[in-house]
């Protein structure tokens, strides 16, 4: 199993069958570690629907045929009239995958489309799970993920738009996850933040954490 930090919150998950991509924000970001026209994705996975979520969901999805998946709302309101289809599924419900099973998991954010929700994902993949949070503010729901035994929480760090250093902290110690990867931040000026000081923090309470540059590669 593997996981690719491709800049801001976009990763490629890899279980050597199926290549799950998350939030492809490419075009137009300075960290972005491949260009759009080159990433391969089989499924297309989209948080919400702000320009840098959704990024270049669609030309992928175009491209390369593969299938995307989010909220009802948001298939509904940016996929569809694009004509590109989407698995499309809410908060709570599990959706089942060539590569397993995926939750659409609660966050606390403005979605970029009126009546729509944010969310992030829970991914059982390659015999892991690997929870993305999505842009979200710090919510007592992650006490619950604890139960999943989350090998690997990819959690925004920012602040300004999401949750910073300190809350990103509080939910590590919620989560319990064997192992956290800091995302969305220092794409651009307001999220600035010290990836390895967050890194060194988590470890310091016991959880330990690892800072994947853009392009990056993990093994698990």
């Amino acid at each position: 199993m593997k996981i690719q930090f491709l800049g801001h919150a976009c990763f490629l998950l890899d279980d050597g069958s199926c290549k799950a991509l998350v939030d492809p924000f490419l075009t137009g970001n300075p960290l972005a570690a491949v260009s759009a026209d080159a990433v391969e994705a089989d499924m297309i996975f989209v948080t919400h629907g702000h320009g840098d979520h959704v990024g270049d969901a669609v030309d992928i999805a175009r491209r390369t045929g593969a299938q995307i998946c989010c909220s009802v709302d948001l298939a509904e309101a940016v996929f569809g009239p694009a004509g590109v289809p989407a698995v499309a599924g809410n908060l709570g419900g599990w959706i089942k995958t060539s590569f397993g099973r995926v939750k659409l998991t609660p966050a606390i954010h403005c979605s970029g489309v009126p009546g729509c929700l944010s969310c992030g994902f829970l991914f059982e993949m390659g015999g892991k799970k690997i929870y993305h949070a999505g842009d979200t503010a710090l919510t007592c729901d992650m006490t619950l993920l604890a139960a999943e035994q989350v090998d690997v929480a990819l959690l925004p760090i920012g602040d300004f738009y999401t949750m910073g250093p300190q809350d990103a902290l509080r939910a590590v110690e919620m989560i319990r996850p064997a192992l956290t990867i800091p995302m969305h931040f220092n794409t651009m000026p307001p999220i600035a933040q010290d990836g390895a000081a967050f890194a060194a923090a988590s470890a310091a309470a016991g959880f330990p954490a690892r800072v994947l540059a853009p392009g990056e590669t993990l093994e698990l």
